[in-house]
């Protein structure tokens, strides 16, 4: 067999070596079944929150309903770090899950009751703490459960599939949603299926050996204030320490913030601006086809982005998608139309999960292990908190219809500033 084509062969034959692994397989169970509640929970919410009849929905309080889904982590991210590099990985899949269905239920009650505001908001920062908690824990676990040249396709792989399963379940949602109702009970109902995913999750981690998924050295922590300390000064020094993390964060945070706007825009316009264009929905559905586009993004950039990254090089890969988010946020944002704003979620998200696989595996590959849970806790916190900030700067500025192309310029902007800041990061 010519080397090019025993190459060919090997790169089509990874996806399945990997899958003849029990662990990566167990793996792969519990995170897409966690992923598939997570979907349907943020979806639950979003159709109680935002497109509920019983309620009222500006840009304020759609930034408020973001915020309470992507802030948990950055509020639970240095304790995550801390001690994910301490405690049985296995344990804390497991005990989070638990703790993520009571809380999901706890929530799906309050929606049943009418519940609006802080308390409601305060449900949801458990549930996705919770989330992402387990989340890193996964990360972190994963070089343990297959080859380390392995690591980038597995990564991709189960990052890739899992985003398509939580769409699957925010999917779900919104089709059980058009069968228990609209309003508030019916809402609640459907916010409670998340439950199942969380359970599931549990179940399968609960299979896995103590101590299989590390850290290699448990230790348990004394004084959780001192661990936190030391968790978030020891994951801020192994990034910077590596340049492969350290420039990869600068592009990455700047697609979160361009990402961001966008976002918010997006669902002012499906809320209060477009309507019905044959097959393509405005309201919630609209939103439902806006994540269906963006996982089909996601699924290209899964196929993609080892390919790019061998035949361009990650410098070039990295530089390359920033660009392209800045071309499709110009030619297909500024239009503000439907089919346009759905073609720019396929592109932009395309895009920025190339960037995440990108930085994933760079966490992965370089970053030791007794430093890796408090790197993707580090990762993840600024992750949610830049995009949360820029959602928020958003939802200041934007007029209720979402039409603001000077907020959609700035996006571009930043995208293009991300480009320089990684070019110079990289030097």
């Amino acid at each position: 067999m010519a080397a090019g084509t025993e190459t060919s062969f090997r790169r089509r034959a990874a996806p399945r070596a990997l899958l003849a692994l029990p662990a990566y397989r167990r793996l792969l169970y519990q995170r897409f079944s966690t992923q598939w509640g997570d979907g349907a929970f943020q979806a639950g919410l979003a159709g109680a929150v935002l497109f509920n009849p019983e309620r009222a929905a500006d840009a304020l309080t759609i930034a408020a309903g973001f915020a309470a889904l992507l802030l948990p982590y950055s509020l639970v991210g240095p304790f995550a770090g801390a001690l994910l590099d301490r405690w049985d990985r296995r344990r804390v899949l497991v005990v989070a899950n638990l703790l993520k269905a009571g809380c999901v239920g706890a929530a799906a009650v309050a929606v049943g009751l009418g519940v609006a505001g802080p308390p409601l908001f305060v449900l949801a920062l458990l549930v996705m703490g919770l989330a992402r908690f387990a989340g890193a824990g996964v990360s972190a676990a994963l070089p343990h459960v297959v080859p380390r040249e392995r690591i980038v396709t597995a990564n991709a792989l189960a990052t890739t599939v899992g985003a398509m399963i939580a769409v699957l379940g925010g999917a779900c949602a919104i089709g059980l949603r058009a069968v228990f109702g609209r309003g508030d009970t019916g809402s609640a109902w459907t916010t409670s299926v998340a439950m199942v995913g969380a359970l599931l999750g549990a179940l399968f981690a609960a299979r896995f050996a103590r101590g299989v998924l590390g850290p290699d050295r448990v230790e348990e922590p004394t004084r959780a204030v001192v661990a936190v300390a030391a968790g978030l000064v020891a994951g801020a020094r192994a990034a910077a320490r590596t340049p492969s993390v350290r420039s990869g964060l600068v592009a990455l945070l700047a697609h979160r913030a361009a990402f961001g706007i966008s976002l918010l825009l997006s669902v002012l316009l499906m809320r209060y601006s477009f309507t019905n264009m044959g097959p393509l929905r405005a309201g919630l559905p609209g939103l439902g086809q806006l994540a269906l586009m963006g996982g089909a993004g996601i699924l290209l950039a899964g196929l993609l982005t080892p390919r790019l990254v061998a035949r361009f090089g990650r410098r070039r890969a990295m530089a390359g998608s920033l660009l392209a988010a800045a071309v499709a946020q110009a030619g297909l944002g500024l239009p503000m139309t439907l089919p346009t704003v759905l073609l720019a979620a396929f592109a932009v998200t395309s895009a920025g999960q190339v960037l995440k696989l990108s930085v994933d595996a760079s966490i992965q590959r370089d970053v030791g292990d007794e430093s890796r849970g408090r790197v993707f806790a580090l990762y993840d916190t600024l992750f949610n908190v830049v995009q949360v900030a820029a959602v928020s700067f958003a939802a200041i500025l934007a007029p209720l219809d979402g039409r603001s192309p000077t907020l959609l310029l700035v996006a571009i902007a930043l995208y293009l500033a991300g480009i320089a800041g990684y070019l110079a990061a990289t030097r």
